[in-house]
């Protein structure tokens, strides 16, 4: 575990209830994940730590608390929505959408425990090779919008697809990771509900993010918000370019008439 590079992460060795800490896989904006080793089952699980490092710090005792006072709301509601996307992915049953376990509370946070994935980022692979053949964008493409489908059908988007948050197994297939700005758009009935945007929810991946995720008002957003994200996404897999950023394009139309957007035929 390089404590350099992720001075807030727990230490290695440290236990999670039956789960021994034994490196970090990766931190992003709202927490930190390790690659443990689950002591009841014998296995290797990734476990995700509810750490937002823009609203929270680490205690001595490991323990993590907000950063001040006035972020203590925002970091509460954003516990709540951590165990909830927890929740959310435990009703969809798909290889291509990423298996959750169990989630428990502790050091005054969240623990989200996942299956354990083998292979590299999809970002990581377009960084360094550029671009991807037919063949291979075909084979994550068609198991995404399968895994897509089963979350729309149950009235969930995912709102943050984006090379970042696919993940590639040995075998070529794909996980759709990292479901923290997930959200309902219906109750169970099937009416349509209202999604109230959050303070610790505003965070949109540029190039990837459709124009209603930059307006605040999340009832515009719905299945078609997911279809931006891969669009946008397999745009970068095929021409080697970043996606223009969705609300530069919307100034460009506003002042110029046209659209920044370069098609992938020009490219």
């Amino acid at each position: 575990m390089n404590q350099k590079s992720y001075s807030n992460a727990l230490p290695v060795n440290y236990e999670l209830h039956w789960y021994k800490l034994e490196n970090v896989l990766g931190q992003g904006a709202f927490g930190i994940t390790y690659l443990a080793h689950d002591i009841n089952l014998e296995r290797q699980v990734a476990i995700k730590e509810y750490m937002p490092g823009q609203l929270s710090i680490r205690n001595s005792d490991h323990t993590i608390q907000p950063a001040s006072s006035d972020l203590k709301e925002d970091f509460e509601w954003g516990l709540k929505r951590f165990i909830s996307e927890a929740r959310t992915l435990t009703k969809f049953e798909h290889p291509n959408l990423v298996r959750v376990f169990n989630v428990f509370e502790m050091n005054k946070t969240a623990y989200m425990v996942m299956n354990y994935e083998i292979g590299k980022g999809l970002q990581e692979i377009v960084k360094s090779r550029k671009t991807l053949r037919e063949d291979e964008l075909i084979r994550i493409l068609i198991p995404l919008m399968s895994g897509l489908e089963i979350m729309h059908k149950k009235g969930f988007i995912h709102r943050d697809i984006k090379p970042g948050n696919i993940f590639i197994r040995q075998d070529g297939s794909p996980v759709l990771l990292d479901f923290g700005s997930a959200r309902q758009t219906r109750n169970p009935r099937g009416e349509e509900g209202q999604m109230e945007p959050q303070t610790v929810t505003n965070f949109v991946s540029p190039g990837y993010a459709p124009i209603e995720q930059y307006t605040g008002k999340s009832d515009r957003q719905g299945p078609w918000t997911d279809i931006y994200g891969l669009g946008a996404t397999l745009y970068r897999a095929i021409t080697g370019d970043m996606p223009i950023v969705s609300i530069d394009r919307s100034e460009t139309i506003v002042h110029d008439g046209k659209d920044a957007y370069l098609p992938v035929s020009r490219l």
